[in-house]
């Protein structure tokens, strides 16, 4: 069965973020700054970028509201401050939040095991039966390119794809920390399995494999709490491997750079990289770090 094309994506964002204590205790992850705009809005960004339509985000009990409150709230004491003071430019950034496509919060179901697997199992109910859709990990962050597009183009060239995952080339000394892609069939390009942090000698390729992914609603028949993995958890990778023994599971590579802000010196890292490409103090920042 042929799928139609995604106008869905569904965001993670339901871990605990335990690396991160005691900000997000109060804070979710995603919403920790890049510049000026939470990592979250890179990632929304990326899909409006793309087209998508509809954004379902899934949260923590605790993170849901302060979601809600940052892409629904307009603001208009500060709307009407800053047009008091003749600033009103300086309220764009916030009318760009509040034109994003629809975006609707919901909260992990409490009932599923821990895992990235279950916040895309919550998600079920706002994916039809009939159509693909997105799904983004909030940890990852692209840029210079929208993966949502690279996907979305590429299930229009293989629509009887199963799923559709995107990858980077990382060198051979850090293979040992991802997720590493073994291909089933190197000329069409499409997934064996992804081994999670080989030894180094043991990598199947040097392409890694992060969240960004374009899958069918047959994910949702693997993605069941009775089918957990490694340490009792339900994961992404399992139910796309099960997929993949079923049919064509495609890999196709990122058009831009991805970083991961999964722990604080990756988010570091990446904050650092962003403000050197992109900020007009990017000079003074690195005569200091010199």
């Amino acid at each position: 069965m042929n799928y139609k094309k995604p106008t869905k994506a569904i965001i993670t964002d339901a871990g605990f973020a335990s690396r991160y204590l005691p900000i997000t205790k109060t804070i979710p992850k995603a919403m920790l700054p890049i510049g000026n705009k939470p990592i979250m809005q890179y990632v929304v960004e990326e899909c409006a970028d793309a087209g998508i339509e509809e954004i379902i985000i899934v949260a923590t009990r605790e993170g849901k509201p302060i979601y809600e409150d940052y892409f629904n709230n307009s603001v208009n004491r500060i709307r009407k401050q800053l047009a008091s003071q003749g600033k009103e430019d300086r309220y764009a950034p916030i009318q760009k939040v509040l034109d994003f496509p629809k975006i609707t919060v919901i909260e992990q179901d409490p009932s599923y095991p821990y895992g990235n697997g279950s916040p895309i199992a919550s998600a079920k109910p706002f994916i039809r039966d009939d159509e693909a859709f997105v799904v983004l990990y909030s940890d990852d962050v692209v840029f210079g390119a929208s993966d949502v597009k690279t996907l979305i183009d590429s299930y229009e060239k293989h629509p009887d794809a199963k799923a559709i995952i995107i990858s980077q080339e990382m060198p051979t000394e850090v293979l040992d920390r991802y997720g590493i892609i073994r291909l089933k069939d190197a000329e069409k390009g499409t997934l064996d399995n992804i081994v999670e942090k080989p030894k180094i000698e043991d990598a199947p390729s040097n392409l890694t494999s992060y969240g960004r992914y374009l899958v069918t609603p047959e994910i949702f028949t693997h993605l069941d709490p009775r089918n957990t993995g490694l340490d009792g958890e339900l994961w992404t990778v399992d139910a796309i491997t099960k997929m993949a023994e079923d049919g064509d599971v495609y890999v196709e590579k990122t058009a831009g750079k991805w970083m991961t802000t999964g722990d604080p010196k990756n988010y570091f890292m990446t904050h650092l990289d962003y403000v050197l490409e992109n900020e007009p103090y990017a000079d003074e920042v690195r005569k200091a770090v010199k």
